[in-house]
């Protein structure tokens, strides 16, 4: 096989596996965030920041993984 096919192969690998961890996370905090709400509603207001912000940072490791993706594709 020819560097391109590799590269892209690569590429592809690192983003499916990357956006494995990152999915599986905010399915966890978002059903734990309803479960929390469902019980107790007062909280809901005060929660929902909360979640958000812990969607981004389990976000952030799938972001991580499209840079290195795109190394790979366009410097390496």
């Amino acid at each position: 096989m020819d560097p391109i096919a590799f590269k892209a192969l690569a590429a592809g690998i690192c983003m499916g596996l990357g956006a494995v961890g990152p999915a599986l996370g905010e399915g966890f905090v978002a059903a734990k965030a309803m479960e929390a709400m469902g019980r107790n509603p007062a909280v809901a207001d005060k929660m929902m920041p909360n979640m958000i912000v812990a969607m981004a940072i389990c976000e952030s490791t799938g972001i991580y993984s499209l840079v290195v993706s795109l190394i790979i594709l366009f410097v390496i």
